[in-house]
């Protein structure tokens, strides 16, 4: 007889929950999140026991991992794409994870992929390069507009970079003013130099070189949205056809369409987030540096919106990074955009 098992995951502990082929719950029980405790629960288990759901939360790394090193089979849940059960009046994690536990069985469980922990820290890495990012433009944009206020002009990102902390120290006569913008130049400088080191280690440490020179190829792909690309993506065997992977990186239309008529949307939280930045980056610098695409793209904001006109620049670029990750060739402008 097999057994499958839902985990619902949550932050200090997990609700476990064991159902029969007939659908008769075999086991339920809440335990910490300790690997050792949970696997003595499994084990009685253990030798009918198909598969185990593990929810898709933020901290899945320790369960997933520790369960496949023991010899499970561990499925990872698509959290956001499973069907909610209809017709309980009452529901509470043990449902939860007996729910997983009945979507396995029935074998309708939407699974999220298990990334390799070989590479698995590199990609997150890059992550958190785009965390940076992002708290260093707050920064400048902080200082841009402290300037702004004290003087009544721009003060450019690039003429910031040129800049230096005497010289920033007498636009400022207001002294708490200053005190406040030079704490932030501070803090901006020494991020500038963390995401330039954390550049360089992730650059070291990638696996497959080869795929980022032929990414690279791609106009408006450089290094760091090459790395971001090929990380993300991972093996491109796990995409079964160039529109799977377009859908990964959300550059697929999430609408509901009945009879020719729009009934809605879809999952739009569907895909990586990181891909469908990535490619939009690369779409923007493509439209402004490279002839041919810019005239394509010229051609189809006349008849769109231009968002529309850059998002579709963005879809052809992730096609033909699917093919060329797929096949090991180069970037051909003419298939593309001819």
């Amino acid at each position: 007889m097999s057994l499958y098992a839902g985990i619902d995951l949550h932050s200090n502990n997990s609700v476990l929950a064991v159902m029969d082929e007939g659908g008769r719950p075999v086991l339920q029980c809440r335990r910490p999140n300790d690997l050792p405790r949970i696997l003595a629960d499994f084990e009685p288990y253990r030798s009918d026991l198909a598969s185990v759901a593990v929810e898709s939360t933020y901290n899945w790394y320790w369960l997933v991992d520790g369960l496949i090193d023991h010899g499970y089979d561990v499925r990872l849940v698509h959290t956001t794409a499973v069907p909610q059960y209809d017709g309980l009046k009452h529901g509470n994690d043990d449902t939860d994870a007996l729910h997983l536990a009945q979507l396995l069985r029935l074998g309708l469980l939407p699974e999220g992929y298990i990334y390799p922990r070989e590479q698995r820290a590199t990609r997150d890495l890059l992550r958190r390069r785009f965390m940076l990012v992002r708290q260093a433009v707050q920064l400048m944009l902080a200082i841009q507009s402290s300037f702004s206020r004290s003087t009544g002009k721009r003060l450019s990102a690039n003429a910031l970079r040129r800049i230096a902390p005497s010289d920033l120290e007498a636009l400022f006569p207001d002294v708490s003013t200053r005190y406040g913008v030079l704490l932030q130049y501070k803090l901006w400088l020494t991020l500038q130099e963390q995401i330039t080191n954390l550049e360089q280690w992730v650059r070291k440490d990638l696996a497959r070189p080869g795929d980022l020179t032929r990414l690279r190829s791609v106009p408006g792909i450089g290094p760091i949205l090459g790395m971001t690309i090929a990380l993300e993506t991972g093996p491109i065997e796990r995409f079964a056809s160039v529109g799977d992977y377009a859908s990964y990186c959300r550059m697929v239309e999430s609408v509901r369409l009945s009879n020719g008529k729009k009934k809605g949307r879809g999952n739009r939280r569907s895909g990586n987030r990181y891909l469908c930045w990535a490619y939009m980056e690369a779409a923007n610098y493509a439209t402004r540096f490279n002839p041919q695409i810019k005239r394509w793209y010229e051609r189809k904001k006349a008849t769109k919106h231009w968002v529309v006109a850059i998002k579709a620049v963005a879809h052809k670029l992730a096609r033909a990074c699917y093919h060329l990750l797929r096949d090991g060739t180069e970037f051909d402008p003419k298939r593309a955009f001819g």
